[in-house]
């Protein structure tokens, strides 16, 4: 593993928005660092009502997201799999996004219940003072909602509301993807170019 490749691990729940993790998990393969991939149940329902795929064989739906020529740096986990490195606080990465996050996983993090590899990998990274962004996607928000997401905020999470800025002047839906995949990049200290900048002109 060169120097410049760092190794981050990318988990997509139920809420709506499962384009935003699958972009991110891409743009970070194609700088050729190694992702580790986690989907929740919802999030394959989600994967199939809004990315339209057929997700009754996962193996083939992955490889229609993701280049072979970049597959031998993704890794993905079943969220049954305690064993899997991600679950121990001595395996180390440069980072975590839930991406998106939906309430009752941001519940599940902000309350350290951990049922699944999902939630331990996020309460590991967590309680190893490492780079955990949630991605909430949702609205309204209630204020369970809201007091979950400080209390996340309190104990070390970054929040990155799925919340598309203008002043860059989108023209399609990808431009509006690529703010919000772009500002967790920022979070994660990935450089990018997926927007342009306030005061760096168009």
């Amino acid at each position: 593993m060169n120097g410049n490749k760092k190794v981050f691990t990318v988990a997509i729940t139920g809420a709506s928005g499962a384009v935003y993790g699958v972009r991110l998990a891409q743009i970070l393969l194609q700088k050729h660092h190694f992702v580790h991939f986690l989907v929740s149940e919802a999030g394959w329902q989600v994967f199939r009502e809004e990315l339209l795929l057929d997700t009754s064989d996962r193996e083939a739906c992955l490889e229609e997201l993701f280049s072979k020529s970049y597959q031998e740096n993704l890794k993905i986990h079943d969220l049954r799999d305690f064993k899997a490195p991600v679950a121990s606080g001595s395996y180390r990465t440069d980072g975590m996004a839930v991406i998106p996050c939906s309430m009752g996983t941001l519940s599940k993090i902000a309350n350290g219940n951990s049922g699944n590899l999902l939630e331990r990998a996020a309460d590991v990274v967590l309680k190893e003072k490492q780079k955990l962004i949630l991605v909430p996607r949702e609205t309204p928000l209630n204020g369970i909602h809201l007091e979950n997401m400080l209390k996340a905020e309190k104990n070390g999470a970054h929040i990155i509301p799925a919340m598309p800025g203008f002043y860059h002047l989108p023209e399609t839906k990808d431009d509006l993807i690529n703010f919000v995949v772009g500002k967790v990049l920022d979070a994660l200290h990935v450089h990018h170019s997926l927007f342009t900048r306030w005061g760096s002109g168009k």
